[in-house]
């Protein structure tokens, strides 16, 4: 395994915003440097013979090569290991990345996985992608815990979960669903990257692992692509690190440092994120052009009993069906934006916007608007959705 990170025993029961500024900081080990050094380099130098030949022990003090294993990295993954409750982190140069590495250790050829129906599209792709290694997955649809129930097989190995769940937020119960999966003796992975850590700590629900896209929230500038995973088994852990080490999806350093900024304000971020969708989402519900808004913090969500007990808040996406389901009138309200960009991604400081159909089931397609709420000024981006929402869309 490789070294962590020195940790400082005063912050052992730190708060969430004291673990993103300080924990697992060493100022004296860094000359005093208030920001943590970018280890920039692909090797480590072992200063003997004898010191190399440990280099896989817990007990040695040195980092071996990049892809084993960063202190930059070290020091990310000791705060997120804390901020979601976990034993261990791991990161990875994508979400997709970790999402790969996370179900490839609970899977073989001849397994079968439960997947939710709307989980992120390119997860779904790559647990189709398995059928080629014999690995067959059942989507589920809906958020029935017997409708997951039943889609176990005898051969199930993994229930990959999200919530809320991509374009449509619906709310799972992981609590549930986690001890469906555990009975079954099926491993859980969870991803997390829509309410991030500060709303939701999955690994406390249960699940085995958790997953989230550090692209969005955690890294919150949309200058990095990256991904993390969490849990609390040891053993775990080392069939994780076996697959960083043998499938090569390694944060660079300098990503690692980015994320690390960007846990600096993850905290007031995810507030005003929390602040700004809300109302925004209370405005739309009223707007005659609006047929109907899936954000789970809203009391109309069909799940927000669920929402408010198994999360402490709110993201910042969420989409809308507009009342003309069809392609030109929500093509039109998309393209009369202007603080929104139309752009693929979210969780950065940016609103961005997406329009479409890709969220529905087949042969049911309904239009969507999927709505990323950034950083800018609330009353700003509701008098610029009430320009695009005009009289001649209702």
């Amino acid at each position: 395994m490789k070294p962590g990170p020195r940790i400082h025993d005063p912050l052992a029961e730190a708060e969430f915003e004291t673990i993103c500024s300080q924990y697992g900081d060493d100022y004296a080990a860094r000359f005093g440097a208030a920001a943590p050094a970018i280890y920039q380099t692909s090797t480590f130098i072992y200063p003997s013979a004898e010191a190399f030949e440990t280099r896989k022990s817990e007990d040695c003090p040195h980092y071996d090569y990049t892809r084993g294993g960063n202190p930059t990295a070290s020091i990310l993954e000791g705060k997120l290991a804390r901020l979601e409750r976990g034993n261990w982190c791991e990161s990875f140069g994508s979400g997709m990345g970790a999402i790969a590495a996370a179900i490839n250790i609970a899977i073989h050829s001849g397994a079968h996985v439960v997947c939710a129906g709307h989980a992120y599209g390119p997860a779904r792709w790559y647990l189709q992608h398995m059928q080629r290694f014999g690995v067959e997955t059942t989507f589920v649809r809906g958020v029935d815990m017997d409708t997951f129930r039943a889609a176990l097989r005898p051969n199930t190995k993994l229930v990959y979960l999200e919530s809320p769940t991509s374009g449509w937020f619906e709310v799972l119960d992981i609590a549930a669903l986690a001890d469906i999966a555990r009975r079954h003796g099926a491993m859980s992975i969870c991803d997390n990257s829509w309410a991030s850590p500060y709303y939701q700590n999955p690994l406390e629900l249960g699940a085995d692992l958790v997953v989230h896209s550090a692209t969005k929230f955690i890294g919150g500038h949309s200058d990095v692509v990256a991904g993390v995973l969490m849990g609390r088994d040891e053993q775990i852990h080392q069939r994780v690190f076996r697959e960083i080490e043998l499938g090569g999806a390694t944060l660079d350093p300098f990503g690692a440092w980015l994320l690390l900024r960007g846990l600096r304000t993850l905290p007031v971020r995810m507030r005003q994120h929390r602040e700004s969708a809300l109302r925004i989402a209370t405005f739309l519900e009223s707007h005659a052009a609006v047929a109907r808004v899936h954000h789970p913090g809203l009391p109309s969500h069909s799940q927000h009993a669920l929402a408010m007990r198994q999360m402490r808040g709110t993201g910042s996406l969420f989409s809308f069906e507009p009342r003309v389901q069809t392609r030109e009138a929500t093509y039109a309200i998309v393209n009369a934006l202007k603080l929104f960009s139309i752009g693929v991604s979210w969780g950065g400081y940016e609103s961005l916007v997406l329009g479409g159909s890709f969220f529905s089931d087949p042969g049911e397609p309904r239009w969507l608007i999927r709505l990323h709420i950034g950083l800018e000024s609330t009353n700003d981006l509701i008098a610029d959705l009430q320009q695009a929402l005009g009289s001649r869309h209702a």
